[in-house]
Formats: structure tokens, C-alpha cells, sequence
């Protein structure tokens, strides 16, 4: 047997952006997609999303013959992400952001009612102080606020699960960068379907 047949023999394989581990975790025990492997790419990408299709396509050339399902919105890569893998024939999940395949319809009519909106999931709700407050520079330059989030008019927190605290604070991080909050427990919306039918088409 060749190293690719081993490959092959192998059960999918999931590389995924790493602020959904909780989440993608979630979905394979409530599921029970034994087999599942998932490679998780470190979160802070985001923050230079031009490094992510050069790490993702890195790791699918690693993974061999082996099936893979990409679990990465668009992400700020300006479609390049798509163009890679529609080179490797890989899919990913719908959405341009976690945003948009966690609310999926609830997300466009937010968007559409109110552009000027910031979002938070769980994630993003759980490190608001490290990737955003102090990411953006906002503990050392308060002045930032107005320049950055000036033209926003409201936070959504778009909540996994339904946790007090997380939405506590949530609410904070809305009050600290002067928007309005309104908060919807969308569960895993996309991603749960996404991945569920990759997996088992891969199987």
C-alpha cells in the first residue's frame, strides 16, 4: 500500500479557522462523525488575512488524496480563498464570514436594515479584549474609538449558545465602544449543515 492509499484510507478531514474549535466540536459529538479529523489554523490570521490561502493550501497539500472540507469564510481574502481551492476541487462553507453562515437569513436582513452594524460571536465575545479592544489599539489610544467605529451605529451579538455571561459581555463591549446592543441566539446555524453533509459525502 502507497503512502496515498493510506491517505485515503484516512476519514475526512476539516481545516478550519481556530475561533470555530468550540464550535466545530461541538457539531462532530452532536453528530457523531466518528472519523473526523480537524486541523484548526490559528485564529489571529484574520488580523493578515493574506496569509490565510497560502496556510490553508499548505495544509491541503499536507493532507495528500485525503478528503478535505474547509471550514473558513472568505475571510478578507478578496476571493482569493475560492480561487485556491476551486484549483485543488476542495470546498468550503458558503458565507463570506463566520458572521454570515452563523445568522445566515437573520444576518442579511441585519445587514440591511443596519449597514453600520459590528457583530460578535461567542469567539469574538469571549477575547473582545484581545482581539479587538487591545488588537485595534483602543486601550492605548481611546481616541481610536471615533476613528474606527464612528460609522458603526450598533453591535449584534450573534450568540452560539445561550450563556448569561457571554451576553453580559457582550453588552459591555457594546457600551465601551458607544453602539447600541441587540443580541440573537442563532445556534450554529450554516456551519452545522456545511459540515455535516461534507463530512458524510466524504466518508
Amino acid at each position: 500500500m502507497t503512502a496515498a492509499d493510506r491517505t485515503v484510507d484516512r476519514g475526512p478531514l476539516i481545516l478550519a479557522c481556530g475561533a470555530l474549535a468550540r464550535e466545530l466540536q461541538a457539531v462532530i459529538e452532536a453528530n457523531g462523525l466518528d472519523g473526523v479529523d480537524i486541523e484548526y489554523i490559528p485564529a489571529r490570521l484574520h488580523n493578515t488575512p493574506d496569509k490565510i490561502t497560502p496556510e490553508v493550501e499548505r495544509r491541503l497539500i499536507e493532507a495528500g488524496d485525503r478528503p478535505v472540507f474547509v471550514a473558513y469564510g472568505d475571510c478578507g481574502t478578496g476571493g482569493h480563498l475560492d480561487a485556491m481551492l476551486a484549483r485543488h476541487g476542495v470546498e468550503r462553507i458558503p458565507g463570506a464570514h463566520c458572521y454570515q453562515f452563523f445568522g445566515g437569513e437573520l444576518f442579511d436582513r441585519l445587514q440591511a436594515a443596519e449597514p453600520g452594524t459590528f457583530y460578535l460571536t461567542d469567539y469574538l465575545t469571549r477575547h473582545f479584549d484581545r482581539l479587538v479592544w487591545q488588537g485595534l489599539g483602543l486601550d492605548r489610544h481611546p481616541k481610536l474609538r471615533d476613528l474606527v467605529f464612528g460609522n458603526y451605529r450598533r453591535l449584534v451579538y450573534l450568540a452560539q449558545v445561550g450563556d448569561e455571561e457571554l451576553v453580559r459581555k457582550a453588552s459591555e463591549a457594546a457600551e465601551r465602544l458607544g453602539l447600541e446592543f441587540e443580541h440573537h441566539v442563532v445556534g450554529m446555524g450554516g456551519l452545522e449543515d456545511a459540515v455535516v453533509a461534507a463530512t458524510r459525502s466524504r466518508a
